[in-house]
C-alpha cells in the first residue's frame, strides 16, 4: 500500500496551510489553519483578526498558548477540536479542484509527517509516533467524496 508521508510538494494541498479560502461560521478564512485557530474562541472580533492574519504560522501562533486568545475553555476544545477539524476540511475538500487531487491519492494512506513533533495531528517524522487525527480525517474525506459519488 503506498503511504503519503508528509504534505509537501506534490501533496502540500493537503497542508492546512494550503491557500484555499473557508467561510467557517460566516467569516471568510484564506487557509485551513486560520479557521481552525479562530475555532478555538466564541469572540467574533478575536476571529476576525485571525483570519486577517498574513501566513497560516501567524494565525497558529495567534490561536496557540501566548496567542491572543481571551476566552479559550482547554476542557471544551479537547472536546469538538476534531469534529471541528473534520467540518472545516470538509468545506475545503468540498470544492471539485481539491476535491479531485485528494481523489487522486486514490487509496494511499495519509500520514502528516512532521519535523516539529506533532503526535496529535500527524506523525513525528524524527520518532514515527503519532496518531495522525488529520491524516485519519482527510482519508474519511476522501471515502465519503467517493461514496457520494455513487
Amino acid at each position: 500500500m503506498v503511504t503519503i508521508k508528509t504534505f509537501t510538494g506534490n501533496h502540500a494541498f493537503l497542508s492546512n496551510f494550503w491557500p484555499s479560502p473557508i467561510n467557517y461560521d460566516g467569516i471568510e478564512y484564506p487557509t485551513v489553519e486560520h479557521a481552525f485557530q479562530a475555532a478555538k474562541t466564541r469572540d467574533i472580533e478575536t476571529r476576525k483578526t485571525i483570519a486577517k492574519a498574513k501566513t497560516p504560522g501567524s494565525a497558529k501562533r495567534a490561536g496557540g498558548k501566548r496567542g491572543i486568545l481571551k476566552d479559550f475553555d482547554q476542557v471544551i476544545w479537547e472536546a469538538i477540536k476534531n469534529q471541528t477539524m473534520y467540518d472545516i476540511c470538509k468545506i475545503k475538500f468540498s470544492f471539485p479542484g481539491l476535491r479531485d487531487w485528494l481523489e487522486a491519492t486514490k487509496d494511499a494512506v495519509l500520514e502528516e509527517g512532521n519535523i516539529w513533533n506533532d503526535t496529535y495531528w500527524g506523525i513525528s517524522l524524527k520518532t514515527g509516533k503519532g496518531q495522525n487525527n488529520l491524516g485519519l480525517i482527510l482519508m474519511r474525506i476522501r471515502e465519503e467524496n467517493r461514496t457520494k459519488a455513487c
